[in-house]
This record gives structure tokens, sequence and C-alpha cells, in this order.
């Protein structure tokens, strides 16, 4: 069971870039997903998680109106859209998965967890 996450790279601030995980095993349409991030020197954080359906989302305060979560279960692929990228957005982005089809935004609430893509966003 593997969670691959791609897309991450260096921006200027106000820059956009789209962040996709694929999952290796179709059951991963039936578990909900979420991304968190970790910047340096700083702990793990929530960002956006999203139902297995795609009918409910949640954000991290700091992220909305500016990143939105998607999923294609067809394709096994789940994204994040971050639009107006801040410096304060420079961090590894983490996919995971959960068992559980409904959202959660504590990180022990996830079975799967992805290797990581680093966004650096410059000033």
């Amino acid at each position: 069971v593997q969670l691959q996450a791609s897309g991450g790279g260096l921006v200027q601030a106000g820059d956009s870039l789209r962040l996709s995980c694929a999952a290796s095993e179709r059951t991963f349409s039936s578990y909900a997903k979420a991304w968190f991030r970790r910047a340096p020197r700083k702990e793990r954080e929530f960002v956006a998680a999203i139902s297995w359906s795609g009918d409910s989302t949640d954000y991290a305060d700091s992220v909305k109106g500016r990143f939105t979560i998607s999923r294609d279960n067809a394709k096994n692929t789940v994204y994040l859209q971050m639009n107006s990228l801040k410096p304060e957005d420079t961090a590894v982005y983490y996919c995971t998965a959960r068992r559980d089809g409904r959202i959660a935004n504590t990180a022990y609430n996830y079975n799967y967890w992805g290797q990581g893509t680093q966004v650096t966003v410059s000033s």
C-alpha cells in the first residue's frame, strides 16, 4: 500500500501549485484523504481533508480560501490546489489516507502516509 505525492517545487509568493497523491490500490477510493505539512523547526500540521465521496472537506484556517482539496476516485488520486502561495506555506507536504471514510484533522486518525513533497515559496 503506497501513497505517492508529487507536484512540489520552488515558486514565488503569489504563485500556484497543484499537488497530487496517487494511491497504489483501488481500495483507497473508499478512504478519507488529507494533506499535512511540516515546516522547518515546526510541528506537523493539518492542511486539508476530504471524505471518501468528496462531499465533505475541511481546511486549516491558514489555508482557507487559498487551497482546495479534491479527489478523483477513478484515478485513485487526491489533489491539493494551492493558490496565492505565501513564504509561510514552505514545508514538506504529506498525503495521507484514513480507512474510515470520514474526514478528520488530526494525524493519529490516519493510517497510511506518503513520502512527502517539498514546497518552497520565495518572497
